[in-house]
Formats: C-alpha cells, structure tokens, sequence
C-alpha cells in the first residue's frame, strides 16, 4: 500500500492551484462591481469616488477576513453574544458587506436573520417577539439583514402602521436595546448610506440585468419614489434612537468596496479580541480493514460530465 504525501510533501504546483481557486471566489463575488464599473464609462454621471485597486481590495480584504476568524474564535471560546444590525436604502451594499463577512465564519457561530413580511398571527404579537426568538446564544454572533428597525423605516413610509405605533416603536425601543446590553449583548448598529444618484444607478443596473432583477420587488421601486419620505424617517430614527448603550455608526456606501472594508475594519474594532490558542491539529491515521471490499457506484447514478 502505498503512504499517502504528508502535507509538506504536497507539490508547489498543488498549493498554486489551490490559491488560485481562493483568488477566484473572491472574484466571482466582484463580477457584478466589473460591470457597474463598465457601465459607468458608458454613462455620463457625476464624478465618482477614486476607486481602490483591485489588488488592495483583494488584499485588505482577506487580511480582514482573517481577523473576522480570530474574532469568532474569541466569541466562540468566551461565550460571548453579539448582534450586528444593517439597516439602510434599498440597494445601499448592505448585503455585499453581510456575505464578506460570512464568507470565511463558520455558518453555526455566524447566522444571518432576513425576516421576511410578518405573518397574520406575527402581526398580533409584542412587535419584538418575532426578533427577540432570532437572538443570539452565549458563543453565538447574528447579523440582522435588517432589523426592528423597519417599523421606524419601511412599515412607516409604506403606511404598514399607524403613527401612534411608530411612537410607542420610539418610546419602546430604547428600552428593548438597554435590556439587550445589560443581558450581555454586544449591540451594534450600522446604518449604510447613499446619494439619490447611487441608488438610482443601482436600481437601473437591476432592472436592465436579468441576474439582478430578482433583486426589485414592487416595493423597492416604490421606495424609489418615496426617496424624500424615506429620508425624513431616516433622520428621525437615528435623532431618537441613537442611545449611548447602542449608538448608530454611519458608513458611507457610494464606494462599495471601501464601504466593505470600512464596515469590516470597524466592526473588528468593536469587540477587544486576540487569537485564541488551538492545541495543534493532527490528522489521524487512515485505518484499513483488510476484509473490507468497496462496491462500484452505478454509472447512471453520476451526474453527467459535460465539462
């Protein structure tokens, strides 16, 4: 029987191809920012941030997706619970800084919430429950694609509740975040930001794109023409909600990668962490039963190589 290679044995041209295979997932997340940039030198618009090269973005962000790991660790290994909230415009980048965020933690420490509308029977509940069943577990982190806060944003612009509940909403919500903090919650709260034009462009790059169109619900081109409204509640909400036990932290979107960066390098800084020592990992050896004789896989059963 022939020993398999240890690691140090494994060929150049193996771990070459495996770093290219690393690259490539980061650059099949950037296809859609290509052609937003191809779009812009198509179409006149006003003068856009100067953009950052894709090898610094490449590179700052696997460095900070490092760090994101060490800090799961530290979260994982001291219990802690931490909820980060993302709230703003439709199509303002919150979603491309949840999944870089994600993309490298492990999927039973970091969990992502998007609720969707609430139901007949939520509808009746403490507006909280349906979020509060959604919080986080000692050694657990939870990103809010979007949070109790709808009530202060889209319910009240679209009119899916009265004025006298976005008041107790107010009076109330101060409350619910106090309680969460003394409980042990790490509470923190972004709000992504972009100009009338940004959102524009990015909803036009949705609807001409049939990859994105999945994107648009009629609610979303109708929060396009309630810009202003939804502008009026936005300034109300963090005048009124932004608390010195649960601040709000602004990012500015118009950029999305900076805004990716900018979003990541300051949530790391919001939890004091350091690497936590792991015992070294050592791969056991393959045991062999001598009498043990592997059965063929029907050939019908394999999915078609076409590539």
């Amino acid at each position: 029987m022939t020993a398999k290679p240890n690691d140090h044995q494994i060929p150049q041209a193996r771990l070459q191809e495996e770093l290219a295979d690393a690259i490539d997932e980061e650059m099949e997340l950037e296809i859609d920012d290509a052609r937003l940039a191809e779009l812009l030198r198509d179409t006149e618009h006003q003068p856009q941030p100067e953009a950052m090269d894709r090898h610094s973005y490449f590179k700052e962000l696997l460095r900070l997706q490092k760090e994101l790991v060490k800090l799961q660790d530290w979260v994982a290994h001291h219990r802690l619970k931490v909820v980060v909230l993302f709230e703003g415009r439709d199509a303002a980048g919150k979603g491309g800084v949840i999944k870089r965020v994600t993309q490298r933690l492990n999927p039973r420490i970091c969990k992502v919430v998007a609720l969707s509308a609430p139901t007949e029977r939520e509808r009746t509940q403490w507006y909280f429950q349906r979020y509060v069943t959604h919080l986080p577990a000692a050694g657990e982190i939870v990103l809010f694609d979007r949070s109790w806060y709808n009530r202060a944003g889209v319910e009240r612009v679209m009119g899916f509740c009265t004025e006298a509940e976005v008041e107790e909403f107010f009076r109330s919500v101060p409350e619910f975040e106090r309680m969460l903090v003394r409980s042990g919650v790490v509470l923190i709260k972004y709000w992504f930001s972009i100009t009338d034009d940004e959102q524009n462009l990015r909803f036009l790059m949705r609807i001409h794109d049939p990859l994105k169109q999945w994107k648009l619900s009629p609610m979303d081109l109708e929060s396009r023409r309630r810009w202003e409204l939804y502008t009026r509640a936005k300034e109300e909400m963090l005048e009124r909600t932004h608390i010195p036990e649960a601040r709000w932290w602004v990012v500015e979107g118009v950029d999305k990668k900076k805004a990716r960066l900018n979003c990541i390098h300051h949530l790391l800084q919001q939890i004091p962490y350091r690497e936590v020592q792991h015992d070294p990992i050592v791969l056991p050896a393959r045991e062999h039963e001598p009498d043990y004789e592997r059965h063929p896989v029907a050939r019908e059963m394999y999915v078609p190589a076409v590539f």
